[in-house]
């Protein structure tokens, strides 16, 4: 029997997936937008998610991050209302979320589980092979690699703030690890993604909270600055954070003191921060997202993580190392040949290595288990990528809020801008498509 948390606005809908998941033999919890599922999950653990795309107060994209930088590690199925959803998706949320389109049927969600079922079987893995990984966790021989390696090295021998910077993709988070490990701490690094988090929760998140602060705050908690001790606290998308909340995120970096919401004594804190981010310092700079002081609170030795172009020579290291985890965690022996190796260093790969990943991932689940090797696509480029070069310029990327804008636009373009078809192919409601263009203010309506 599987734990299963099932988030969709659409209450008719959620009353028979339950009905269905209950039948199959499964608990089933159910949340109609984010904040109730970020509710469940502070004091549950679930083995699968069914997760809408579009929810009333966010995209389902932001409780895919929030997972990422928690403890859990659920399967998680992506609602969809329309095919072309996917094809944009997959490049961005990677392997181990799946994707249903509605309506749904019985076979559907069986088929959904059964796949959660046969992963779990599948990760009783065997052991890998030696490659060398710089600090546990980063990949590549490259000359910019190596001087990647110097400065981790360098930065880690020192309590000072980092910033990261690079195209999404690159793995922003992964050099973060890196510096924590080899800081040789053995205290905890804690992450948050200040770009998934409603604006009235990144005080709390950040700062913690005292109990009764606000309504719904039933118990104290303690914010990442805290739980992070003196260790790491990775700040992601830290240039996606309200400017309004920047004056107190300022005062904790210069005082290294916290005030809970709805407390009187300043806390102690003592963590390194590594902050990240998708902007360029001349788009942070123009843009006016983050203020400048603290920018150089934050920026005190900043990173430039290469793409993928930038190190093409790193790719065949790459890719084997991406196979030889497919083959142990599923018991297979595939194999690269040269010219396959050769095509995928030629490629640009403009989602870097989250792209690289998941095209190898792609090609090996459409592999003939009768052979020995895979075969890569003609072309490595998305259906909906391919389009969108053309079209609407949507690519790997974008902030989740840039996505989902331009989604709706693909699709209202795509309808003579009828609404109520746009929300059909969307798979939400026409009223929550209404507060989308609202929110973003530049749609008519």
């Amino acid at each position: 029997m599987l734990n299963i948390l099932l988030v969709d606005d659409d209450s008719e809908f959620t009353q028979i997936a339950c009905h269905i998941i209950e039948f199959l033999g499964h608990q089933v919890a159910s949340a109609d937008c984010l904040q109730q599922a970020y509710q469940w999950l502070e004091n549950n653990s679930f083995d699968h998610i069914f997760l809408d795309f579009m929810l009333p107060d966010g995209s389902g994209l932001h409780l895919i991050d929030h997972l990422k930088k928690s403890t859990h590690d659920p399967y998680i199925t992506l609602i969809t209302g329309h095919p072309s959803v996917k094809g944009l998706l997959a490049g961005l949320c990677g392997p181990k979320v799946d994707y249903i389109a509605k309506p749904l049927q019985r076979e559907d969600l069986e088929r959904a589980l059964t796949r959660r079922d046969d992963a779990g079987k599948a990760n009783r893995k065997k052991a890998l092979p030696p490659y060398n990984k710089h600090f546990g966790c980063l990949l590549g021989e490259s000359e910019v690699m190596q001087e990647l390696y110097t400065m981790i090295t360098r930065v880690a021998a020192t309590q000072a703030n980092v910033m990261l910077m690079g195209e999404s993709g690159v793995g922003k988070e992964v050099v973060a690890q890196a510096i924590h490990a080899a800081g040789s701490s053995q205290t905890p690094m804690v992450a948050t993604n200040c770009g998934a988090l409603a604006k009235d929760l990144i005080a709390s998140e950040l700062f913690g909270h005292e109990k009764g602060a606000f309504t719904g705050a039933v118990s104290k908690k303690e914010g990442v600055f805290q739980r992070a001790g003196s260790g790491t606290l990775f700040l992601d998308e830290v240039t996606e954070m309200p400017i309004e909340m920047q004056p107190n995120l300022l005062r904790v970096l210069e005082t290294k003191k916290v005030t809970p919401l709805g407390g009187t004594k300043e806390v102690d804190v003592d963590c390194r921060v590594i902050s990240a981010t998708n902007r360029s310092i001349d788009e942070i700079a123009q843009s006016k997202v983050l203020r400048e002081d603290i920018y150089f609170r934050l920026a005190v030795f900043p990173i430039a993580i290469p793409a993928l172009r930038q190190r093409k020579q790193d790719i065949p290291l790459l890719a084997e190392a991406f196979l030889q985890e497919l083959n142990a965690e599923n018991g297979t022996g595939f194999t690269w040949t040269s010219p396959q190796l050769q095509r995928l260093s030629e490629y640009d790969w403009p989602g870097n290595v989250r792209e690289l990943r998941h095209a190898i991932h792609r090609a090996y689940i459409m592999a003939d288990p009768s052979s020995s090797s895979l075969e890569l696509p003609k072309d490595f480029r998305s259906p909906f990528s391919a389009v969108s070069e053309k079209q609407h310029n949507l690519t790997a990327g974008r902030t989740i809020e840039d996505v989902e804008k331009e989604l709706i636009r693909v699709t209202l373009d795509e309808v003579d801008g009828n609404k109520t078809l746009a929300a059909d192919m969307l798979g939400i409601s026409t009223k929550t498509l209404y507060n989308r263009l609202h929110a973003y203010g530049e749609f008519n309506s």
